[in-house]
């Protein structure tokens, strides 16, 4: 992990953090454990996985910022592919109808907001910027639903002198400026006497050319949608509710990092803890 990335990431995250943290209005934190399944890496490898995640969503006045990091563990076949990596995403959202104070509403859009994101996988030591706009949703029944677009920018990546250097991990050195679009929602409902949800995202990242210390690719097109079905635990035990959950999570990932024809389709058992 090359250090000038990491002082990036800390860097924009203490800066978008450190004003808006202290004024926050609301915020929830979840760990989550999803466990099976059967994921696929390519070459007709693949491999069962455990990812543990690490997250936080809060609002301020002036809009709401999200952010979450993995780590996901890997045990292929015959210890073939065993890995184990973090990845990390943020996203600040502005709202402009609070900045303005005007009501931006039209449709099922209750308002409009500007967007920075970034992404950051340090076992490829490359990150990722999205800027972009928000349109929030008012959907009957729905907790929240929003609708991102934002473009898709390779800010930092190995150093050119890689890409010559085939005993090297692998390293992102260079790609083509992409776009992102994101539909995130939450949908609680009840079945008889249970509370569940119904929530997750569904996104598509444009393909583009990418550069790497083994030549040059051109990445597909992908297409993620990670839905989440969790039943209130805690409400079933006695406990408070809204803390603890089980459930499943679904993937699907067509063309998964952009390799044409490598598709995850899998499940695993979620486990959520909310505090």
């Amino acid at each position: 992990m090359r250090i000038t990335a990491t002082l990036t990431a800390l860097a924009l995250t203490a800066a978008l953090s450190t004003p808006m943290a202290s004024a926050e209005i609301w915020g929830n934190t979840e760990v989550q454990i999803q466990a099976g399944g059967e994921f696929e890496h390519g070459f007709g490898n693949q491999s069962t996985g455990t990812i543990t995640t690490f997250q936080h969503a809060g609002g301020w006045e002036y809009g709401d910022n999200f952010f979450f990091v993995d780590h996901s563990q890997y045990s292929g076949k015959n210890g073939y592919n065993d890995s184990a990596e973090f990845y990390g995403e943020w996203y600040s959202n502005f709202s402009l109808g609070a900045m303005t104070g005007s009501d931006l509403s039209f449709g099922p859009v209750k308002d409009i907001g500007l967007v920075a994101g970034f992404n950051y996988a340090p076992e490829v030591d490359s990150s990722w910027v999205l800027p972009g706009m928000r349109l929030a949703l008012d959907l009957p029944g729905f907790a929240f639903a929003q609708f991102d677009i934002t473009a898709f920018v390779h800010a930092s990546g190995a150093d050119s002198s890689l890409a010559g250097d085939f005993g090297a991990p692998f390293s992102i050195i260079d790609e083509d400026t992409s776009f992102m679009v994101d539909f995130a929602w939450a949908l609680p409902f009840k079945l008889g006497s249970t509370s569940w949800s119904f929530e997750g995202h569904a996104e598509y990242i444009d393909g583009r050319t990418q550069v790497n210390n083994f030549g040059t690719t051109e990445l597909e097109s992908w297409i993620l949608i990670q839905p989440q079905v969790r039943l209130d635990v805690g409400e079933l035990i006695g406990t408070p509710s809204n803390r603890l959950f089980a459930g499943i999570e679904y993937q699907y990932w067509k063309n998964k990092l952009g390799m044409k024809g490598v598709d995850d389709n899998t499940v695993q058992f979620l486990a959520v803890w909310r505090f």
